[in-house]
């Protein structure tokens, strides 16, 4: 009763506003996970695919359906709403039989093969039998279009008439609406505008804004309605016949030249595979002797690409589909970070797109500061109303350090110190931030303590309810300070020394060594627990530690903060039976109070947290933890079937013949877990780029069951290189297989 007592004084839920009541019985918000609780019931029981393009995302079932339920994840969304809500296709009143399902290797394009059911006449004998004919379903999304194509084959010898029919709605649902959020209140759904071929549904919401979602066939149907549109198909054996279809999303009436841009589905296709293509152009190429690891690799380049958005300043990796499809300052920055030596260029449109919006003022509603780092942005009309506090929410204690971090380490690895004068005052007000704002007690570790009762009351990146607690099991209270926090800090003293030294800051460089020697110290004092061998989870408002076993060390490690010593037994302790499932690193030790292989952050194995860890793993020498690491992501994302990796699994323990077990309403894709597979890469190989036309390697190793890795155009400061890494009985040796002008520096430790 205490814990529970606890947790209400914590999360209390939003006021709500005095209004009618919203049209769908949602059910009551929860203060767990990233703030609101993504209901167990916004999950289909059935496989999804999933095509992303800038703002705009759409869940579909297997069969290429988008099937109605107020609380399914499906749908097409544009900008934080969903626009489509159904589009079920009917074959003389059934759903088609599905054959296969896939996404293409690019993620452009979902095909769908079906074919029709049994049909019968009235006495019950079967006129048509299955597999008659061959129904392919295409779809295609390009910018806030969706393109689709039906094309029906008659493989019998019968003269077939079939009717089609698709059904339609749209809710306009705002995705907080869709993860659970009850609203007491919703705008006004208008008349829908029907023409010959076309259905136009709209919605006014409460931010004052039109959304509009415009269905179009071709040709057009025999009759179409509010919620139908109706094909009768005849089929001569061996013809074929196709439907084309478009749904456009927009804010407001869409206009002419928008509406008629492209129509059919190879046009979309075409100009999404080229714009896909120029990004693709970015990258270094990575093969190896692995088949699986070259899918994984593959299948996380597509990832990436597919949910790249563009700003103001450039581009950036948007977090995931479909819970996070928008810019989070800490995803976005991980994200760069981990790609960074194979492709420098998303970091730099990241750093300014942030900077542009780094807090300039307190706004407690916010949990803004100047200086601070944005935490997330949003598009909704739930964000523009207020009704969630992410319009723009600075609620992350580590955005701003990771944000100086990615700043000086992109510099380094490209050379561009031009962006670094460009956005030195962005710096220099993040680091005022962490010495002030983030560290109002002076006692030198940068703490959390939200403001809003509405926003995040954990603000690291394990940020459910229940994530930061005691050995007992007590929930910890704020102001809390993260170990891994504290890493980022002292990584971000110590890139930032380094750039200051550079452009002849000399006084500033010296005092942030200061501070990076100072943190070091008080860190190992006041986090380190002698008798676990590891440090601590984090400092309570009380700066009792909590002394729980947990990732969060790795990030510690990752970062140099520990002395080698040190390092090593934290090494050691990741890499127990408790810790390690065979699959990845928990995030919680399996003997620790709050453990649970099926919860959020208590437990489960994240992607992106086992590559950080494989970064600590690799510095302090433990190479079989690494190669252990790549194994389990490698093997679970075979095993899971889902081509890249997803947010994050279940920890439960990896035995023979068991798949690894799925989380139930896991991003995928998702950026930093579609990244990990390049940090545990760079980390294995000992991958350092400079923008001094250097590459680095140092102390390179292998698992057994990897032979060799070629890594093309690898660029430094402006030069290239083609490397070789092959495995033989006692080291990997190093190739240059082509050398456009590169220093290359091999070290054996």
């Amino acid at each position: 009763m205490d814990e529970l007592k606890e947790q209400n004084d914590h999360y209390k839920p939003a006021k709500k506003p005095r209004r009618s009541r919203a049209p769908h019985d949602a059910q009551a918000v929860l203060k767990v996970g990233s703030d609101y609780y993504i209901l167990a019931s916004s999950v289909s029981h059935r496989p999804n695919r999933t095509l992303a393009a800038g703002e705009a995302f759409a869940v579909l079932e297997t069969g290429g359906d988008f099937v109605h339920s107020p609380l399914g994840s499906g749908g097409l969304f544009y900008r934080d709403a969903r626009h489509l809500s159904r589009m079920e296709m009917r074959v003389a009143g059934r759903p088609a039989i599905v054959l296969n399902s896939y996404l293409s290797h690019d993620n452009a394009e979902l095909c769908v093969n079906l074919t029709n059911p049994d049909l019968y006449r009235e006495r019950g004998t079967v006129w048509l039998p299955r597999g008659s004919v061959h129904i392919e379903r295409s779809w295609a999304l390009s910018g806030g279009t969706l393109f689709g194509r039906v094309r029906l084959r008659n493989f019998s010898r019968l003269r077939v008439l079939l009717e089609i029919r698709f059904l339609l709605g749209a809710d306009f649902a705002d995705l907080f609406e869709v993860r659970g959020v009850k609203r007491a209140v919703r705008g006004e759904m208008l008349e829908p505008a029907i023409n010959q071929d076309s259905i136009r549904f709209c919605y006014r919401g409460l931010d004052a804004q039109t959304r509009v979602t415009t269905i179009t066939f071709a040709p057009a149907p025999e009759t179409i309605d509010h919620g139908c549109a109706l094909f009768p198909v005849r089929l001569e054996p061996e013809q074929s016949v196709e439907v084309d279809l478009r749904v456009e999303c927009t804010w407001e009436a869409p206009s002419a030249a928008r509406a008629h841009h492209v129509f059919d589905i190879h046009g979309a296709l075409a100009a999404r595979r080229a714009e896909l293509a120029r990004r693709r152009a970015g990258w270094a190429r990575i093969s190896t002797s692995s088949a699986p690891l070259n899918a994984l690799i593959e299948a996380s380049i597509a990832d990436l690409i597919t949910i790249v958005s563009m700003g103001q300043h450039g581009s950036y990796f948007m977090a995931g589909i479909p819970w996070f499809a928008t810019l989070f300052g800490r995803d976005s920055i991980l994200t760069a970070l981990s790609v960074l030596p194979f492709n420098p260029e998303i970091a730099c449109g990241t750093l300014k797109t942030l900077a542009g919006l780094q807090g300039t003022r307190v706004d407690d509603r916010r949990d803004e500061q100047p200086g601070k780092i944005i935490h997330e942005m949003r598009l909704g009309e739930m964000a523009a109303t207020g009704e969630v506090p992410f319009a723009r929410y600075y609620g992350s204690v580590d955005s701003t350090p990771l944000f100086v971090w990615l700043l000086g380490y992109y510099v380094e690895t490209t050379g561009d110190w031009e962006l670094a004068e460009q956005l030195w005052p962005a710096a220099e007000r993040a680091l005022e931030w962490i010495r002030t704002w983030g560290d109002r007690d002076g006692d030198g570790f940068v703490e959390y303590y939200r403001k809003t009762s509405r926003g995040l009351a954990n603000q690291g990146w394990k940020d459910s309810f229940d994530a930061i607690s005691h050995a007992d099991g007590q929930l910890a209270r704020p102001p809390i300070a993260l170990a891994e926090v504290q890493g980022y800090v002292f990584a971000a003293y110590s890139v930032m020394a380094r750039m200051a030294q550079r452009m002849h800051r000399n006084g500033l460089a010296s005092e942030l060594n200061e501070r990076a020697e100072a943190l070091r110290c008080a860190f190992v004092r006041d986090f380190w627990m002698d008798d676990r061998g590891t440090v601590a989870l984090a400092l309570d408002y009380e700066k009792r530690p909590c002394r729980v076993v947990a990732s969060n060390a790795s990030h510690c490690l990752a970062v140099g903060l520990l002395d080698p010593e040190r390092a090593a037994a934290a090494a050691r302790s990741l890499l127990t039976a408790e810790m390690f499932s065979g699959w990845g690193v928990r995030t919680l030790a399996a003997n620790e109070r709050r453990y649970n292989p099926m919860s959020y952050h208590n437990g489960s194995v994240w992607p992106h947290d086992n590559a950080i860890a494989a970064i600590g793993l690799a510095r302090a020498g433990a190479h079989a933890g690494v190669h252990g690491i790549l194994d389990g992501m490698v093997q679970a994302a075979v095993n899971l079937k889902t081509g890249s990796l997803p947010e994050l699994f279940c920890g439960l323990e990896r035995k023979d013949g068991l798949e690894p077990v799925p989380y139930p309403v896991a991003c995928q894709p998702q950026a930093w877990a579609a990244a990990s597979i390049f940090l545990i890469l760079s980390s294995m190989l000992g991958l350092e780029v400079t923008g001094e036309q250097q590459i680095n390697v140092v102390s390179p190793t292998m698992p057994p069951w990897l032979d060799w890795i070629k890594i093309e155009n690898l660029r430094a400061g402006g030069k290239s290189a083609s490397l070789m890494f092959e495995r033989t009985d006692h080291a990997v040796g190093i190739e240059v297989l082509e050398n456009r002008g590169a220093t290359i520096d091999v070290k054996f430790t």
